[in-house]
């Protein structure tokens, strides 16, 4: 079974504090999607798992506006963010200046979140400054729920988190299936729907249109070699001769849901456009999620003179650009001419038949030992990381425990070591592959406490004891 997570949406205008509120909301978290240095993900996007006195709720964090550059001839406005996030995300977060009195912008934005129906929680911002207003003077926007912050001094952070955990719905369990789901992701107009039409085109054996659930990502399903496809369109199919003019509209939250609901991602670039902050990020989001990727290079034929040292030229200055994601395949294509459109389905079969291969758990622990054997693991003095066993506990993506103690002292470069390791004995070209660490000493306290009535036996805890017991 798959989860699709629910949405928070951070709208409100520029200088209200959004992205050091963000910054808290994340970073105060443990169980997040680790931020490892040696990417270029800016923050954008957080996948936060919160549990607090009896609350817990796991959901994405996202800025509506980081995705957008300044000087990008696309930039969300603000009110291009209350309609994004009314439209998809789940709660939003309305962030306002707490020293500055209330506007037409934001009385704006506040009457369009209200419109919406979705809940809105009203964040004043910088309210440990002198000249910070009373909550009265913001009463007047109409939205009920109002949460004193200072985003750079910590505080009201908790009550954020607490007053999301009670609102965001449970994540949606979608049903296993054998359906293999392939969403192209990309900025405007670098030829998503050309591809996805094209895709669409070079099977003859059309099994249906689904219907999407999410409006503004199209869907069709396909039969490749006996094996269905579905392929997501966030950009929209548009008939011959409708191609609208000009940059089509980007929506951050409707390509977080298709990301989300997708196995694997075909990460779409205009070769005429190549490298740019927004792909690295998009990729970046793709990882985070767990999902499948393939960096697709897109409108080969509009290359004059291009030949193979043209492309042998630009593969190793696109794999520079995105080198946190080595592992995921490089591909040119050509929508016009069909160059290499088939071969992207031999590709994504492939990368699925990967991320759900079976590994032995004897397998893994000789890989652990020679790991440990051949470089230990570095901590402080007289606490050193002792990392026992490994076991796999999920595929899609394939997910590995490693049980010990001391394991918070385990440096990021530790874990690149033992992923680089591991890729070397299992071929897991195309997918990301993600680690947990299950401290038996912090293990054996929860055990302790829950065998006391003085925790509650929360999810947390069941599957550190499934890992344990190797489930």
């Amino acid at each position: 079974m798959a989860a699709t997570l629910p949405t928070v949406a951070i709208i409100g205008r520029a200088n209200a504090g959004k992205s050091s509120l963000f910054n808290r909301l994340v970073k105060s978290q443990q169980a997040i999607v680790a931020r490892e240095a040696g990417t270029t993900r800016d923050n954008v996007l957080g996948k936060v798992t919160y549990r607090n006195d009896g609350k817990e709720a796991q959901f994405w964090l996202v800025d509506t506006a980081g995705l957008k550059a300044a000087e990008d001839e696309f930039e969300a406005s603000i009110q291009d963010q209350i309609e994004e996030a009314a439209d998809a995300a789940d709660v939003i977060l309305v962030v306002v200046d707490s020293t500055q009195h209330v506007g037409d912008e934001e009385r704006s934005v506040a009457k369009k979140a209200l419109k919406s129906k979705k809940p809105v929680v009203l964040i004043t911002n910088k309210a440990d400054l002198k000249d910070s207003l009373p909550d009265d003077d913001f009463r007047r926007l109409g939205i009920q729920t109002i949460i004193r912050t200072s985003a750079e001094h910590n505080s009201g952070i908790s009550d954020v988190l607490n007053q999301i955990a009670e609102l965001v719905p449970p994540a949606t369990i979608r049903e296993a299936d054998d359906v293999l789901r392939i969403a192209l992701i990309g900025r405007p107009n670098v030829g998503k729907s050309n591809l996805f039409n094209k895709l669409a085109g070079k099977q003859q054996a059309v099994v249906a249109n689904v219907a999407g659930t999410t409006r503004d990502i199209n869907r069709i399903q396909i039969n490749y070699h006996q094996r269905t496809i579905e392929l997501l369109d966030t950009a929209g199919v548009r008939r011959q001769g409708k191609q609208e003019v000009g940059i089509e509209k980007f929506s951050v939250l409707r390509t977080l849901q298709a990301i989300e609901q997708s196995d694997i991602c075909l990460l779409l670039m205009d070769v005429n456009e190549l490298n740019t902050q927004l792909d690295q990020r998009l990729a970046g989001i793709i990882a985070e999620a767990g999902k499948g990727l393939v960096i697709v290079v897109s409108k080969w034929d509009s290359v004059e003179g291009k030949d193979a040292y043209t492309r042998d030229a630009l593969a190793p200055k696109i794999s520079y650009n995105f080198k946190f994601t080595p592992w995921a395949p490089l591909i040119f294509t050509s929508s016009v001419t069909g160059q290499n459109v088939t071969k992207l389905f031999d590709l994504v079969t492939d990368i699925d038949a990967r991320r759900k291969q079976e590994t032995k758990t004897r397998v893994l622990n000789d890989l652990l030992q020679k790991a440990i054997d051949k470089h230990p693991p570095a901590g402080l003095k007289n606490t050193h990381p002792k990392l026992r066993y490994m076991v796999q506990t999920d595929d899609n993506p394939p997910w590995f425990v490693i049980h010990g103690s001391n394991l918070k002292f385990v440096h990021w470069s530790y874990k690149r070591y033992l992923e680089r390791l591991l890729r070397e004995a299992y071929d897991y070209s195309g997918t990301p592959i993600k680690f947990s660490f299950r401290d038996e000493k912090q293990i054996k306290s929860n055990k302790e406490r829950v065998a006391q009535g003085k925790a509650p036996v929360t999810k947390a805890y069941k599957q550190a004891k499934n890992a344990e017991q190797g489930e």
